[in-house]
């Protein structure tokens, strides 16, 4: 039975589309150059290889089969190639499900017979088939090197973050980079979605949010918001290639959109104003109750949008002046026998995390939460270490301490928003290039740590990071966190990674990822 077919053709045409598809990653010397490189490649032999000509007889189960029709998804239109599910014992591919191997994990065996992809899942399933993408060859028509590949995970969590805050960005966009990441074996998408300069996530219950907070910015690209239909499509995209979003509600601070929408949600007497960079002391106010059930009316609907297990709620950068001042936060820090305002902000961070528990959601909160002590955080509390360049490890050592998990991603350097070299508001002490985030990244720990759940990095969009400017950002210098991510046991040094870089671009090139300097 064919359930995925495509035009058939000569094998110029197949040669053709292959060049379009996917650039070859060679077996030559005895390796093969993949990235992020997996934990086992045995190459059986530089000469022999499996060939196929513009026909591939599958067969695969249904739960192999979303990987097998993500895979058909990425050829392009003029493809000749024709992908035939089959039920028979013979079969070019034999996708097959083994529950032995780890999650996210999967094993790859090609042999001048055929191809054997095994996984426990969805998951594994997916990265084979990012791999086998990368193994496709032009040099004699379809061929692949005879091969047994072994593959799995290093740290569980493996996330890119965007900021559509500071910048909207199309729906087309944000699927191309949650391709990126599936490629790459990420499996976290973390979407920044509130912020000073706009709120971007369809909310029904409070629709200024949008109508009023997507438009208070006036620089190119920074108009516009998601619906929740927009949002469940992409949802669905990326759960398509094992990829969980994670939307950001960023909370007390950050908040200068939605306090422009709805003034009644601050302190009494401040007057919130978008900041052109960086953040302003305009909180929500802590000490109204009515702030508080807006908020949890707000992650009602987040939740149902998104089935992620995690929520982030923010956190970050909300200086305390308002609250300082403000006769209703230190009325409610009285009344709870709080220490300080930085007592409150833990409060309130907590009466959101409780929430999110009765969905049974966790809350991830960047690290600004522990560099103080106070209030013990609700036990499903995620901290996400971001801010070596001002605090060092600080976030890491107290999260530890408080016995909270934690996700490494600090700025230096894993924020890809740094530029290689000055630009606009990034001074030459907010750079690094390729070299320093593989070799120098504090995030990256090779050491188990049963609290540290993985590693991120992320793109904020700083300054007017417009959509023509992410690739150059990106590339190619998340491979570097890639790697660090997904790779068991030792790095390779820093000379044959370089080269391995530069092997790749013509690869990512041709998926439509742009390098830039690095």
């Amino acid at each position: 039975m064919t359930l995925l077919s495509l035009n058939r053709g000569g094998i110029l045409g197949l040669m053709l589309t292959l060049f379009l598809f996917g650039l070859p990653l060679r077996a030559e010397k005895g390796r093969v150059v993949l990235l992020p490189t997996p934990n086992v490649v045995r190459l059986q032999s530089d000469s022999l290889r499996f060939n196929c000509g513009d026909r591939l007889r599958i067969k695969a189960d249904e739960e192999a089969l979303a990987a097998v029709r993500l895979w058909n998804s990425t050829l392009p239109a003029t493809s000749d190639i024709r992908m035939d599910i089959t039920r028979r014992k013979r079969a070019d591919i034999h996708f097959v499900k083994d529950t032995t191997i780890p999650h996210e994990g999967y094993s790859l065996s090609v042999t001048p017979r055929g191809i054997t992809v095994s996984a426990a899942g969805h998951a594994g399933f997916v990265y084979a088939v990012q791999t086998l993408r990368q193994l496709t060859s032009t040099d004699k028509g379809l061929a692949l090197p005879c091969l047994e590949i072994s593959d799995a995970p290093r740290v569980g969590w493996r996330s890119l973050m965007l900021d559509s805050g500071r910048q909207y960005q199309r729906v087309e966009t944000l699927k191309k980079y949650i391709d990126l990441a599936s490629m790459l074996k990420m499996n976290y998408f973390h979407w920044h979605l509130t912020e000073g300069l706009g709120w971007r996530v369809e909310i029904k219950r409070y629709p200024r949010l949008t109508s009023v907070g997507a438009f208070v910015a006036d620089g190119p690209e920074q108009q516009g918001f998601y619906t929740q239909q927009d949002i469940r499509e992409i949802v669905r995209y990326a759960q398509e290639r094992a990829v969980t979003v994670v939307p950001e509600i960023d909370m007390p601070g950050h908040a200068e959109a939605a306090l422009m929408a709805y003034p009644e949600l601050g302190c009494p007497g401040v007057h919130a104003t978008v900041p052109k960079a960086g953040f302003t002391s305009a909180l929500f106010c802590a000490g109204r109750d009515s702030t508080l059930a807006f908020l949890r009316h707000v992650l009602d609907e987040v939740c149902d949008l998104f089935p992620s297990p995690y929520i982030h709620l923010g956190g970050d950068e909300a200086p305390k002046a308002e609250w300082d001042r403000c006769c209703r936060c230190q009325t409610r820090i009285d009344s709870l026998g709080l220490r300080d305002s930085h007592d409150l902000q833990r409060w309130f961070s907590n009466q959101m995390a409780n929430y999110l528990a009765r969905h049974g959601r966790k809350a991830i909160f960047w690290g600004d939460i522990v560099y103080q002590p106070g209030v013990r955080l609700a036990d499903n509390s995620v901290i996400q270490w971001w801010n070596w360049r001002g605090h060092k490890d600080l976030a890491l050592r107290r999260a530890r301490e408080l016995g909270h998990p934690v996700i490494c991603g600090t700025n230096y350097y894993s924020y890809l928003n740094f530029p290689t070299s000055p630009w606009r508001g990034y001074a030459a002490d907010r750079t690094f290039g390729l070299r320093e985030a593989y070799t120098n990244n504090p995030s990256y720990l090779p050491e188990a740590d049963s609290l540290v759940l993985g590693m991120s990095c992320a793109l904020w969009t700083d300054y007017g990071l417009t959509e023509n400017l992410l690739d150059s950002r990106l590339m190619p210098r998340i491979l570097a966190l890639a790697e660090q991510m997904w790779h068991q046991g030792p790095l390779m040094p820093w000379p044959d990674f370089q080269e391995r870089v530069e092997t790749m671009r013509p690869w990512f090139e041709a998926q439509g990822y742009r390098y830039g300097s690095y």
